[in-house]
């Protein structure tokens, strides 16, 4: 069997628990519509940014502790800074400039955007940061997994090579690999398995998986003279 078909016996696995899924997400996008439509009337109307968050009141307690504290430094913020929004994807990441933004500007899009987390930097900027459960776009065109120098399963941008890594994964077992895979199953892991989308990219690390390296065999390794 090859990767290919390992990936489509894993999104049969899958496709039960994917029906949930977008289940779950056709709510979440309900509420969101309703929290921005919300919002809007709100901000429009004039109210105050207290009042405002009383829009968010189902957020959880983390989200909502967060969002107090993000909005408490915000109104702290007394002169027009510079904005930024940055996307960090499962697998990348994109910053965007968003202008030069007053105060009440950028308290707006925090209340409009509860979940994008807020940073100030050094000098001053403002940093919006959504987390994003998707491949970026650069990485739907150039990501492919492989193996590593240290036998680690890792992700490149492009054709595998030392300078190429963008995160890597775990350690592999080697001789439990190539003794349970056929022959070009392992030579196509050597040579790079392209993922398109974030099925695939899961598919192949919960493949994968089965043959990382345990931390105690990792840490035993490392110590041999």
């Amino acid at each position: 069997m090859n990767v290919l078909q390992l990936l489509r016996h894993l999104k049969r696995k899958l496709r039960w628990k994917r029906s949930w899924l977008t289940l779950g997400m056709f709510f979440t996008v309900v509420m969101v519509s309703y929290i921005l439509y919300a919002t809007g009337s709100r901000l429009s109307a004039g109210d105050s940014p207290e009042a405002v968050r009383s829009t968010f009141a189902g957020l959880t307690p983390v989200d909502d502790q967060r969002l107090q504290e993000a909005t408490t430094m915000l109104k702290r913020i007394t002169d027009s800074r510079e904005g930024y929004l940055l996307k960090k994807y499962v697998c990348g990441e994109e910053r965007s400039q968003l202008g030069l933004q007053s105060p009440q500007e950028l308290l707006e899009l925090q209340m409009k955007h509860p979940n994008w987390l807020l940073s100030i930097g050094a000098n001053g900027e403002v940093t919006f940061t959504e987390n994003i459960d998707d491949l970026s776009p650069e990485c739907k065109e150039k990501a492919v997994f492989g193996i590593d120098g240290s036998s680690n399963l890792s992700l490149f941008n492009g054709t595998p090579a030392k300078d190429n890594v963008i995160r890597t994964f775990f350690q592999l077992n080697i001789k439990h690999l190539e003794s349970s895979l056929p022959r070009e199953t392992v030579e196509q892991l050597h040579e790079g398995i392209r993922v398109t989308d974030l099925e695939e990219y899961n598919s192949v690390l919960s493949t994968f998986s089965d043959y990382a390296m345990p931390p105690q065999e990792i840490e035993r390794a490392m110590t041999r003279p």
